[in-house]
């Protein structure tokens, strides 16, 4: 069995040649009409990323051109349904992802606050979006997280809640490529990180990010009533664990004499729940040459890291699976071979989210190839079609088995009266897993595909459409078929033989003119 936590030191090792050129990815301007510069990077509309929802403009002054627009998603009748944009990324990379969100008023009168609502990535939960606190106070509201690309597209969903009381919506999406070495020592195929706080210690004023920080994170400033230690000289951070940028590193918290420094960080209370922890330091004092800067490091009392050796080619201090809850204290003493006092440049926080299983890769490809055959689709088929659980596309019903090596299956589709049009697509036939079919009262056209793969399939209701082509005789072959309801179609032909008189086969075929009748 694993410990709870381990440590890992990593001081500079590596050299990596890395350009530096905009971060690769999407800066998605959602609800904006056309592309955009700002701060000589470019923003695109996200109308090539999602299909559902609608474009709406801000009348309140805005601090960033990003919050002018936003895109907002009907609120329906209570349902809980996930709206998601889809991008074509590299599977397995690592892509930081920011939503930012501004509410401006944009569902009026009655609802003068925001909307609490889930954001969602690849079917798992990445938390609740609340705003409320910040836009009283005039301030839009970022949610960063890194996840691996496990296919070779990542959807990024926004969906109501049992708290959402209007339309959710959202101002902005970044997803930025991280390189390669960044926060490797999480397993990004079992979990994910959600950032709780990046912050600059001792730095005041204006966020540190690109182009200072090549991955465009956000470093945000913390200023405390502590001696704060000035530096014109940086390490050389190309070669640093998670690359930080040199910026962070021109100032850090120290104390006037030699004895502890105690931080109030992150700021505000924690849930219970397991964190990364990544703290960084670089001696840059002048009188560095003559002094010995040992730390013991401690976040709530608990040992975190002893003996720590600052010089000025820096280090960083990992701790990937720490549990925290409440208040948090993160306290630098001078170890006992130390004669200078503490200091610290520069700290991550993230909560450690573990990865939900998604749907059957192979139901999710006959669902795709399934939408596209349909004219008019539900809006909310996008993203994982089973996950988070409550969170289903609109008509899919999905196994709720939680093991640790089912998948999870697409068991039932009832889209019965939905004003469906298009056609039938063969690739519902590798639905295996399906027992029960409803599409209809719909105006499906054209001929019914090949279904004997569905051997689990009990009940098929295609009635009311517009189908034309003969009954196939295969489905005959499926043993477990014991509805069958094709009436009012335009099918044409005889039924086959090994339908008519089956016992346990309730069949139903009025209503197609062109249909031979079987034998009374």
């Amino acid at each position: 069995m694993s410990p709870p936590f381990f440590f890992l030191l990593f001081l500079p090792f590596l050299s990596l040649s890395l350009s530096q050129q905009f971060p690769r990815g999407y800066l998605i301007d959602c609800g904006a009409p056309a592309n955009s510069v700002i701060d000589g990077r470019e923003w695109v509309p996200d109308d090539g990323f999602i299909s559902a929802g609608t474009s709406k403009n801000l009348t309140v002054t805005v601090l960033h051109q990003t919050l002018s627009t936003v895109r907002s998603f009907p609120l329906q009748n209570n349902l809980r349904r996930k709206f998601c944009y889809v991008a074509n990324v590299y599977r397995g990379a690592r892509y930081l992802i920011r939503t930012t969100y501004f509410y401006g008023g944009v569902n009026g009168l009655d609802f003068p606050l925001p909307p609490v609502f889930d954001q969602i990535v690849d079917g798992t939960l990445w938390g609740v979006v609340n705003t409320t606190e910040d836009y009283q106070k005039g301030l839009s509201t970022y949610y960063e997280a890194i996840f691996e690309a496990r296919g070779n597209t990542m959807s990024v969903c926004i969906a109501p809640n049992t708290y959402t009381k209007s339309d959710p919506f959202i101002s902005s999406l970044e997803m930025l490529m991280l390189g390669g070495s960044l926060y490797n020592t999480t397993n990004f195929t079992t979990h994910a990180l959600h950032l709780v706080a990046r912050h600059s210690f001792g730095h005041s004023g204006s966020v540190i990010r690109y182009p200072d920080d090549q991955f465009d994170r956000i470093w945000e400033p913390y200023e405390e009533n502590v001696p704060v230690i000035a530096s014109n000289t940086t390490p050389p951070v190309s070669g640093f664990w998670n690359i930080p940028p040199s910026k962070v590193f021109e100032k850090a918290l120290s104390t006037a004499q030699l004895e502890p420094l105690e931080l109030r960080w992150p700021p505000g209370s924690l849930p219970n729940s397991t964190y990364y922890i990544a703290l960084y330091f670089a001696d840059n004092s002048d009188s560095m040459s003559l002094s010995s800067r040992m730390l013991d490091i401690h976040i709530n009392d608990v040992k975190y890291y002893g003996n720590l050796n600052v010089t000025s080619d820096g280090a960083a201090v990992f701790a990937t699976k720490w549990l925290l809850t409440g208040p948090t204290k993160i306290t630098l003493s001078p170890a006992s071979s130390s004669n200078t006092s503490p200091l610290i440049n520069a700290g991550e926080v993230f909560n450690v989210l573990e990865l939900k299983r998604r749907t059957h890769t192979k139901d999710v490809i006959a669902l795709e190839q399934m939408k596209k055959s349909l004219q008019n689709p539900p809006l909310d088929w996008n993203g994982d079609p089973c996950r988070p659980v409550n969170y289903s596309w609109t008509g899919v019903t999905c196994s709720n088995s939680e093991g640790d090596t089912d998948r999870i299956r697409v068991i039932a589709l009832n889209l019965t009266g939905m004003g469906l049009s298009g056609y039938l697509a063969p690739s519902i036939a590798n639905l295996t897993a399906l027992s029960g079919i409803w599409l209809g009262n719909n105006s499906l056209s054209g001929v019914i595909p090949d279904l004997s793969s569905l051997k689990q399939l009990e009940i098929l209701h295609l009635e009311d459409n517009q189908l034309s082509g003969e009954i196939p005789s295969s489905l005959g072959d499926i043993g477990s078929l014991r509805e069958l309801f094709l009436q009012n179609n335009n099918l044409t032909g005889r039924v086959p033989d090994n339908l008519v008189g089956r016992t346990g086969l309730t069949i139903r075929t009025t209503g197609n003119p062109f249909l031979v009748p079987p034998p009374s």
